[in-house]
């Protein structure tokens, strides 16, 4: 199966201006206030639009975060919405609801939410379409009860299917390896995880590969590095382990390059090139992959204005334009999806900037 790239100059720009925008960020908009010890913040910039979106992504100044919000930011001005930011710092179930709340009093048009969990955030945005809001999951979806869209990266079984396979041409195909997600509750990594266990458990390719732990990193730098560590110091014959979350790849990378076990343990998964590109060229790491992320907060804010409009409603065959990213269609339970990954290796790995 191949996996086109996508254009460079388009990422390059979306993350120059992500960078700009990053750098300029304030700590009290939208309502919510960053208070000392608190582990919550927003930010935002208007756009001048009469509509207002806000992004609610799992926790604030994630490297790849940063890269979605940028391509939502780009669409919202667009289309003239007024867009903002919020969101915890720390990725935890309960940790968005406050967020949701002040959106909810503020009277929102479009909330885009990246789900810590798929539930506990059920009621807050229950209140939300109560009270007029289009809701609009992104990244890692909520129960569908509770949001008109999910905007996915891809089809969750080709991301399974994409880390699997290298996975197992870097370990001839025989060992032990374990997998280093994200939060236990997030969606996302959950459904990746499942088909790459069922990939293992019924793929006759896959026959000589044994999955001997999942671990959780909660998307904490910090936490993933120490989880890594803990992998292989209780599985002493571990052959590889499997990161789908860009900070738990980049995480175990940096443990992985300076450790006895570089050259010996394999490591692939999800990341961001800027963050991988060293440990893929000093041999850290053969291959992983991602999609474009700007994409994702792009299409986002477009289905968001969709909803708005009511050219969509939701429903399974529903169309909307993206802007430069064409048409996009709604399929089977309120699913749009963005594109397929790419692969990024050291023949390839320079080529991208983000």
């Amino acid at each position: 199966m191949e996996f086109p790239t996508f254009p460079r100059g388009r990422t390059l720009r979306r993350a120059a201006a992500t960078v700009a925008a990053l750098a300029t960020v304030t700590l009290v908009a939208s309502g919510c206030a960053l208070t000392a010890g608190s582990d919550d913040a927003s930010s935002g910039s208007g756009s001048g639009g009469t509509e207002s979106i806000a992004f609610v992504p799992k926790q604030l100044n994630n490297p790849y975060t940063d890269v979605v919000l940028g391509g939502g930011e780009e669409a919202s001005k667009a289309i003239g919405y007024d867009y903002s930011v919020v969101g915890p710092l720390e990725a935890s179930a309960s940790s968005q609801v406050t967020f949701l709340n002040t959106l909810t009093q503020q009277g929102t048009n479009v909330i885009v939410i990246a789900a810590n969990d798929p539930d506990a955030v059920g009621p807050a945005l229950k209140e939300a379409r109560d009270g007029g809001a289009k809701i609009v999951a992104f990244d890692s979806d909520t129960n569908p009860d509770y949001r008109d869209v999910f905007v996915s990266q891809v089809e969750a079984k080709d991301v399974a299917l994409i880390q699997i396979r290298q996975m197992s041409e870097q370990i001839g195909g025989q060992g032990d390896i374990a997998i280093l997600s994200a939060t236990a509750n997030a969606t996302n990594q959950n459904e990746w995880i499942k088909y790459i266990q069922e990939e293992v458990d019924t793929n006759p390719d896959y026959a000589g590969i044994t999955i001997v732990s999942t671990v959780y990193g909660d998307d904490d730098d910090a936490k993933s590095f120490q989880e890594a560590q803990g992998l292989l110091q209780a599985n002493p014959d571990l052959k590889g382990i499997i990161s789908p979350t860009t900070v738990g790849i980049a995480a175990t990378a940096r443990y992985l390059s300076t450790s006895e076990y570089k050259g010996k343990v394999a490591l692939t998964g999800l990341g961001l090139p800027n963050e991988m590109r060293e440990f893929v060229k000093d041999g850290t790491v053969t291959a992983f992959a991602l999609w474009d992320p700007a994409q994702l907060g792009e299409v986002a804010a477009y289905a968001g204005q969709a909803l708005v409009d009511g050219t969509i409603t939701g429903e399974e065959g529903d169309t909307f334009t993206a802007g430069d990213l064409g048409e996009r269609t709604v399929g089977a339970d309120g699913i749009v999806i963005v594109g397929p990954p790419t692969e990024f290796t050291a023949d390839n790995i320079d080529d991208y900037d983000f």
